[in-house]
């Protein structure tokens, strides 16, 4: 794996209206506010990825498009598969490519669901604009692209951003350690950018992510090193420290390594992490998965994030 400075260079994600631009102005994607979109109308279709590893079937995963809409005749079926040109990828989380954050961007288009794949290392960019009930294979980025560019693979969880990049956290490097993960920056035509962290800065473990632009934070969760959990989970494993416990706290979007909290022996194996819908809430959860555990996370009055089990 190449580390001179021009392959792992320093993505930048803009400060402009992260989180504020649906304050100012509309036409863009999504709601002003959590409380509109709780308002809206109900979805009539929804996308689920539907995965073959482990199962013994060589066949290639695929998203399956499901109607949801009560009066459709179609009601609750899945009306469309799309399979993913390779095998072996483990389509996992999804996320699109503009949302809420770009709700004041009247050019911005929620068009495209992004699907990283976990295995494989392959991101997919799938058109569901151009038809909605079947969607379409847009693009592939390529994990050898990727690998070259940053050092990074294993992708995991993607956000969309204000800026119109995307961020997508890695959960290791190539050869599966955990030391090699971070963060993915991916811009508005899904090329690679670069890391988003600082350089020195990656989390020593890495999973799920959120950020909360008007607490200029962002935070990150830790899962395990995928050379250990691609071969099924060994409860050894946690003990030798493949496994963590902890959630990293990132200054946004200037992608620095602010605090580390450890969650302790309750508090293993971190995975999801969800800020309250209120934007303006510095109060988030994140559920440990090992244990069982939920666990709260906040500000205190001098800035730093403490925690709380539930």
């Amino acid at each position: 794996m190449a580390t001179d400075a021009s392959v792992l260079k320093h993505g930048v994600v803009g400060n402009e209206n992260n989180g504020h631009a649906a304050c100012c102005n509309t036409g863009g994607p999504g709601y002003a506010t959590p409380l509109e979109a709780m308002s809206g109308p109900k979805e009539a279709l929804i996308y689920v990825t539907c995965v073959y590893i482990g199962t013994g079937r060589e066949k290639p995963d695929y998203l399956a498009t499901v109607d949801i809409d009560p009066s459709s005749p179609t009601y609750s079926k899945v009306i469309h598969r799309l399979p993913v040109p390779y095998l072996g990828d483990e389509l996992h989380h999804s996320g699109w490519n503009s949302c809420s954050s770009c709700h004041g961007g009247p050019s911005a288009d929620r068009r495209f669901l992004i699907l990283p794949s976990l295995v494989s290392g392959r991101i997919y960019v799938i058109d569901t604009k151009t038809n909605s009930k079947a969607p379409s294979l847009h693009k592939v980025v390529e994990p050898e692209d990727i690998v070259q560019k940053t050092g990074l693979a294993y992708p995991h969880t993607s956000h969309c951003l204000a800026s119109g990049d995307l961020l997508v956290s890695c959960l290791g490097d190539k050869d599966g350690n955990a030391t090699g993960s971070g963060f993915l920056l991916l811009d508005s035509e899904f090329n690679v950018k670069g890391r988003w962290e600082k350089p020195g800065h990656s989390p020593p473990f890495g999973y799920d992510f959120w950020y909360q632009p008007r607490h200029k934070t962002m935070i990150s969760s830790s899962w395990g090193a995928p050379a250990a959990f691609t071969k099924g989970f060994n409860l050894q494993h946690v003990s030798d420290g493949l496994y963590g416990r902890h959630l990293h706290v990132y200054s946004w979007p200037g992608g620095e390594l602010k605090q580390t909290l450890d969650l302790g022996s309750t508090g293993l194996l971190p995975l999801e992490i969800r800020f309250l819908h209120d934007p303006s809430k510095d109060t988030g959860f994140v559920g440990c998965a090992l244990t069982s555990n939920m666990v709260r996370f906040f500000h205190t009055q001098d800035g730093a994030m403490r925690l709380q089990y539930q």
